[in-house]
């Protein structure tokens, strides 16, 4: 696929997306790679435009460079943001309580402590980017896994096969530690971003690194 085509089809996606304004916007695509650049009024925006652009034939990669520029009455002294992150936290039933402790600076929303499942690290993350003043988000909670890492391997095999998005054949597992290691090919973005999410939803795993080629 040639630059130009896929830049089109970005920008027809990004002009389809409901979630984002792409008025402001700018797409340039070289060799499979996105890089998209300007500025929007939310983190939120900012992430949907990536996830938008992942979901596009013929994407390898994603440059994100959106800025988040707020309009002066949507803008929050840092301490509101988060006292107003604690309490969605809080009021979130998959978050364990206590384990997660925020800190913000000029907008910018860091979360530390440490929690048993990666789906209550991704929950606290969910939780805080949608909310009025964050610029970004820096998840930097751990995963204190309980489960064996022998079992890893083997349940993310189990998980691979049974997705309706994933060639499981064309993908192979490495575990060490509660590490995980993806490698192998697959057809599309869509394909890759599936296969890492199976991994993630295994417990125990603490990182996975995926070195999934697209094509």
């Amino acid at each position: 696929m040639i630059d130009a085509e896929l830049r089109d089809r970005v920008q027809r996606a990004l002009e389809f997306e409901p979630s984002v304004n792409n008025l402001h916007i700018g797409v340039v695509a070289e060799n499979g790679v996105v890089t998209l650049t300007g500025h929007v009024s939310t983190f939120a925006q900012k992430l949907a435009a990536e996830e938008a652009v992942q979901r596009v034939k013929g994407v390898r990669g994603i440059a994100q460079e959106i800025e988040v520029r707020m309009a002066a009455d949507k803008q929050l002294a840092d301490d509101q943001i988060a006292a107003r992150a604690l309490s969605i936290i809080a009021w979130d039933s998959t978050i364990p309580d206590g384990k997660v402790q925020v800190s913000v600076h000029k907008g910018w929303v860091t979360l530390n402590g440490s929690v048993e499942w990666f789906y209550q690290r991704e929950a606290a993350a969910h939780a805080v980017h949608k909310l009025s003043g964050v610029t970004g988000v820096s998840n930097l909670i751990e995963v204190a896994p309980s489960v064996h890492a022998g079992d890893i391997k083997r349940k993310i095999e189990e998980v691979l096969l049974s997705s309706a998005l994933v060639e499981a054949n064309r993908v192979e597992v490495s575990v060490h530690d509660h590490k995980v290691v993806l490698s192998g090919r697959v057809n599309s973005w869509v394909e890759r971003g599936a296969a890492e999410r199976a991994a993630w939803a295994v417990p125990g795993v603490v990182e996975v690194q995926d070195k999934l080629a697209v094509g």
